[in-house]
């Protein structure tokens, strides 16, 4: 294989090696938090860390490999719509993490973060696993060049 054709073959991979590095990154913000290991302030640098990552991910989907792939196989519209939708709902979760991260209410009640990592963390899943299972045929199909690498950035 050229290395053109090696690049368009291991899109999918890349999606999903990505993917798996940021559910490594949730899993183990998740389970500092729920031991309330370390310091407030190394939990809120992993956590503002791990929300930035999911943040460039998601937008540089929404900017360019979805549109993309919409105007390529028009068929994936209602899958790119649902993910789309899926990215709204993420950024609320992120929002709300943000708020109780900036409040002193995380040091009295660290539980509340730990539930909304919990939520990301099933939301994520899902979210993933749609995606992989739904995109990433089309993935293989499409040549570079129609996005940059920060779509496939974990942060």
């Amino acid at each position: 294989m050229s290395g053109t054709a090696d690049r368009v073959a291991a899109l999918s991979v890349q999606l999903v090696d990505v993917h798996q590095a940021l559910r490594e990154r949730l899993a183990s913000l998740r389970a500092e938090a729920g031991a309330n290991a370390g310091a407030p302030d190394d939990l809120l640098s992993h956590c503002l860390g791990f929300c930035a990552a999911i943040r460039t991910h998601h937008t540089g989907e929404d900017g360019q490999l979805l549109p993309t792939l919409r105007a390529a196989e028009p068929s994936l519209a209602p899958v790119i719509d649902k993910l789309i939708e899926d990215h709204g709902l993420v950024a609320s979760i992120l929002q709300r993490i943000g708020e109780l991260l900036d409040s002193a209410s995380m040091r009295a009640e660290p539980a509340a973060l730990v539930r909304e990592l919990d939520g990301l963390t099933a939301i994520l899943e899902s979210h993933f696993g749609f995606e992989e299972r739904r995109i990433a045929a089309a993935l293989d199909t499409l040549g570079p060049g129609a996005w940059s690498a920060e779509v496939f950035a974990p942060g």
